[in-house]
């Protein structure tokens, strides 16, 4: 079982996450109605819970911060994610709070358990299609998010995406080999417990 305070974050980080889908629910239920133009007196009920789950993310990101802040190990591990071009303070409070094995293990185990290692589906002879698939689904999606932003920012990570593009691989292909290369660097970063360094590549 993890210790109490991995515990507590988690539970925060979960609960963030969740308000977060709610409020983007309603803005598209909000966005819907708008471009219906029929007044709908429901808009400003939708105004005033957008307001509501905006208070309550702000108060989860302020107790995320300090559960972390309150953690040397953890805090350490945050400013390490932090300083890689592209991890904001979403993705580097999500690594902290779902994979506290970052820095134990190796680059291989750590595309599996974020889900971004290629799955084989062959069946004898037959070779199937790689994809990528199980891990943890929550954290494969803030990846995500740091490597579209990585591929256009972070120096490193966008030349590698450059060389892709010009193999003329598929977006969506670019995009997870990016976000398996970011973990992995985040990886090697907390077991070397060394900064990221932009010019250093």
């Amino acid at each position: 079982m993890p210790h109490e305070k991995l515990r507590l974050l988690r539970a925060l980080c979960t609960k963030r996450g969740q308000i977060v889908e709610m409020r983007k629910r309603l803005l598209a239920q909000t966005k819907a109605r708008q471009k219906n133009g029929s007044g709908d007196p429901v808009i400003g009920m939708d105004s005033e819970l957008k307001a509501l789950f905006d208070k309550q993310i702000a108060t989860l990101e302020g107790q995320i911060g300090d559960a972390i802040a309150a953690d040397p190990c953890m805090a350490r591990t945050a400013q390490i994610l932090r300083s890689i071009t592209g991890v904001g303070p979403v993705t580097s409070w999500m690594l902290v709070a779902e994979m506290p094995e970052l820095g134990q293990i190796t680059g291989e185990q750590t595309a599996a358990l974020t889900g971004l290692a290629p799955i084989a589906h062959d069946s004898g002879a037959m070779r199937g299609k790689r994809a990528i698939g199980g891990g943890r689904r929550a954290l494969r999606h803030v990846l995500f998010q740091a490597a579209l932003v990585a591929s256009h920012h972070n120096k490193y990570l966008k030349a590698f995406a450059d060389r892709l593009r010009e193999r003329e691989k598929p977006h969506k292909v670019i995009i997870i080999a990016v976000a398996r290369k970011l973990v992995t660097i985040a990886n090697a970063l907390c077991k070397s417990q060394k900064m990221w360094d932009d010019q250093a590549v």
